[in-house]
């Protein structure tokens, strides 16, 4: 992504003002998601969270479809976004992970991910989400996330 399609948020975080993501937001501080995605956030007009990204050859395994770990690092990346309300001004790091694969991803499908906060405690969140691919489901996946420091 070019400079002049993005506007800065805020210092890491991006909107998108061209192209296909054009309204969302990319992360600009995530050096591995970046070279894995780029994934794109937005939130909803009832405020939840939405995540997405184009499937690309890159992300493809030996056998033609979404490599699993793409598949999971979408998911690690996504479950941040939705949780970003109880996370609050805190950072946050994934200490489970854990996700079903229902169906496969190929080249050119609209990957995305939506999902909730299922309990938000004072030192944990716990995430549920589903990933599609053009609407299909192809991971159902639940997460936990320890709030560490607050943001400076």
């Amino acid at each position: 992504m070019s400079e002049d399609q993005a506007v800065s948020v805020n210092d890491r975080l991006r909107l998108v003002t061209e192209g296909e993501f054009a309204g969302w937001s990319v992360w600009q501080s995530d050096a591995f998601e970046q070279r894995a995605g780029p994934f794109y956030e937005k939130f909803d007009a009832d405020g939840r969270g939405r995540c997405a990204f184009r499937a690309q050859a890159r992300h493809m395994n030996g056998g033609g479809f979404m490599h699993g770990g793409c598949l999971l690092t979408f998911a690690d990346s996504a479950i941040f976004t939705l949780a970003r309300e109880a996370l609050g001004d805190h950072h946050g790091v994934t200490v489970n992970l854990s996700g079903d694969f229902l169906d496969s991803a190929r080249v050119g499908e609209l990957i995305e991910a939506t999902g909730e906060v299922t309990r938000g405690g004072h030192k944990t969140i716990f995430v549920r989400g589903l990933a599609t691919a053009d609407g299909r489901p192809v991971l159902s996946f639940t997460a936990i996330i320890k709030k560490m420091g607050k943001r400076t």
